[in-house]
């Protein structure tokens, strides 16, 4: 049981969780925000329902509107979450390039014999 528990508190796996639920309800908030666009599409294109154009007595409207919620999806996801991270990636790596070094301890001791040796 003790193995179970350790399995289960593993970082990774409550990330993992955490993740999993933020992007289920963001999933709702990115559905409607793309129902609120496809609605505004078929009004520009005279559409009452964008699911139901067809083309030649073929319903392509589906796909459409797949392709549509794909597109407006994968551009929420960028612009929202993935050039952000970017961003603030850039800055911690800028912050990180700018701290002085920090000396190894063989440095140090090499700076105190030296020291030592002038010393004498």
């Amino acid at each position: 049981m003790k193995g179970f528990k350790d399995f289960l508190m593993r970082g990774n796996l409550v990330e993992l969780a955490v993740a999993f639920i933020i992007g289920g309800a963001f999933a709702k908030v990115v559905e409607a925000f793309t129902a609120i666009i496809l609605d505004i599409v078929g009004k520009v294109g005279g559409i009452n329902s964008f699911s139901a154009a067809s083309i030649a007595g073929i319903n392509i409207g589906a796909f459409l509107t797949a392709l549509i919620s794909f597109v407006i999806v994968s551009a929420v996801v960028y612009f929202g979450l993935v050039k952000p991270y970017e961003i603030y990636s850039a800055k911690v790596a800028a912050k990180a390039e700018a701290a002085p070094a920090v000396p190894t301890t063989e440095e140090l001791l090499g700076d105190i014999r030296d020291l030592l040796a002038k010393k004498n």
